[in-house]
Parts: C-alpha cells; sequence; structure tokens
C-alpha cells in the first residue's frame, strides 16, 4: 500500500479515529439467531490494531447506527470508552465527541462505509471507505483500503497511523524483544 505525501502528512496529525462498525469493523452482514439475538463477526486484527492505537496516544470511537449489545462487548473487549448507537445524525456526534476531546476535525480520521457516514467523511481531516461500500462512496473518501471492511480494513488504517506517526518500530520492538 501507497499512500501519498498528503495523505501521510494529515495522517500524521490524527488524534482520534472514529469509525463505524457494521460494514468497516465487521463485513456488513447481520447474522440472528433463532430466538433473534443479534450475532456480529470482528476481525482480532482489527481489534489489535484499535489497541495499539490507544496505547500510541490515539483515541478511537465507534459511531454506529445501529444498536447492539455485540457492539457494546466488543468496546468493552477492547477498552474502547467512546461507543454511540443507534445515531442517525453521525457527523453531530463526531462534532461532539470532538469538543469534548478538545480536537478539531482536522485531527480525526473516519471510516465508514454508506450514506449515514458520507458527512463525516467529507468533514473528517482523513476520509476513509472501504472496497466493499458503494462506488460513490469512494469517490468522497480521501483513502479506499485495500482490505475489505471486516477483514482487515481496519488494521490496515491502524498500521498506517502507527506508520505516519512513527510508532511503527517502537511496536515491533515490542513484539521482537518483548
Amino acid at each position: 500500500m501507497t499512500l501519498s505525501t498528503d495523505l501521510l502528512d494529515r495522517l500524521r496529525r490524527i488524534r482520534l479515529f472514529a469509525l463505524d462498525v457494521d460494514g468497516v469493523l465487521t463485513d456488513g452482514r447481520l447474522y440472528f439467531q433463532a430466538d433473534g439475538v443479534e450475532i456480529k463477526a470482528f476481525h482480532t486484527q482489527d481489534g489489535h490494531g484499535l489497541k495499539l492505537l490507544k496505547r500510541a496516544g490515539i483515541s478511537v470511537a465507534l459511531i454506529t447506527g445501529r444498536d447492539s449489545p455485540m457492539v457494546s462487548q466488543r468496546a468493552a473487549a477492547l477498552g474502547i470508552p467512546h461507543v454511540y448507537q443507534g445515531c442517525e445524525d453521525k457527523l453531530t456526534v463526531l462534532r461532539d465527541l470532538c469538543q469534548r476531546l478538545g480536537l478539531e476535525l482536522p485531527q480525526v480520521a473516519y471510516c465508514g462505509d454508506d450514506l449515514p457516514d458520507l458527512a463525516s467523511i467529507k468533514r473528517a481531516g482523513v476520509g476513509i471507505t472501504v472496497p466493499n461500500a458503494p462506488d460513490y462512496m469512494h469517490t468522497h473518501a480521501d483513502w479506499v483500503t485495500e482490505r475489505l471492511g471486516g477483514h482487515g480494513a481496519v488494521r490496515e488504517v491502524c498500521d498506517a497511523l502507527l506508520d505516519a506517526q512513527g510508532h511503527w518500530g517502537a511496536v515491533i520492538d515490542t513484539y521482537l524483544h518483548g
């Protein structure tokens, strides 16, 4: 993956990675048990990437249009404190979060896959979508990941953020030398 110099410069300024869940952190498919309980599949590498961001001092937020106990459980397991579910206006949620964190939108990377994410993608410092998003989303994003939503796209973004901000060497050293 080769990112432009401009995109790398903007990634260096990111202090918050906010993302949608269905279609980004998952593959977008919804599974229901016979009793109506919803099940979602999450990629472990995506989760580990989000943990690495937090260790590097980059905040993480989940902003999703659906309400799901599975999202709450996954966020708790990853230690993500900023979780917003049932959001119709994701940009307002994102702006409010930025205000609480003392950040500006240019300090945000936002990853989404469908129309409810469009305004956040357009106004974030780095707007990201995934290959499995509708084509019109690709034209509005600064970056379309190589990996699909639910299949490592989030980890791809996390790794790029860590690398652009000079944290990647320390991450590797931690795993090489303990």
